[in-house]
């Protein structure tokens, strides 16, 4: 378990350089780190697009989010990596509102059904805020830590979840409400 902990009433976003050295501390890989990079270059240009378009964006919760969203991959690279990311975020005292960026990043979200399966906590771990979907959006624009397009992720989803999988919905839903709120669509 890392070290860090906030000084502050957990109120307070981890600095880009506090972000990276607690990805390291924890033992994330540096191909999970330079995964992270890349997500946080993505969002953090879709988030300042949102922002022009007049939307109240927190760009230091969208940095914070995007460098620490894999946080829990330093304890494993399945699908609950999420979930336990969120449990290390919490336990060192990190902003709920970051908190729940990790948690609720993978895929296009994991409902409380799904994620009871998963042996999860019976919790909607579906993206709410608008910096939650920022990020998860990003997140499904690389892979390792270079940019694909949104067709390649979905396509290996699709072969990991089936065709017919529920998530493969939520992702497009999320993609089309993206690409409407940048004026792309």
């Amino acid at each position: 378990m890392p070290s860090f902990r906030r000084k502050s009433s957990g109120s307070e976003l981890p600095t880009p350089e506090e972000a990276l050295a607690l990805l390291k501390e924890a033992g994330c890989s540096p191909d999970v780190i330079a995964h992270s990079l890349t997500v946080t270059k993505i969002a953090l240009r879709l988030a300042r697009k949102l922002k022009s378009r007049g939307f109240n964006i927190d760009l230091g919760l969208v940095e914070a989010g995007a460098l620490l969203h894999d946080l829990g991959r330093s304890k494993t690279h399945d699908v609950r990596h999420g979930y336990l990311g969120g449990e290390i975020a919490r336990s060192i005292g990190l902003p709920k509102p970051l908190i729940n960026i990790i948690e609720r990043h993978v895929g296009g979200g994991i409902t409380a059904e799904e994620a009871e399966k998963l042996g999860m906590p019976k919790r909607d771990f579906t993206p709410k805020s608008l910096e939650e979907k920022i990020v998860t959006y990003a997140d499904k624009l690389v892979a390792r830590d270079k940019s694909v397009n949104f067709e390649a992720t979905l396509k290996e989803f699709s072969g990991k979840l089936g065709p017919n999988h529920p998530a493969l919905k939520r992702l497009k839903k999320l993609r089309r409400e993206m690409l409407e709120k940048m004026g792309d669509l």
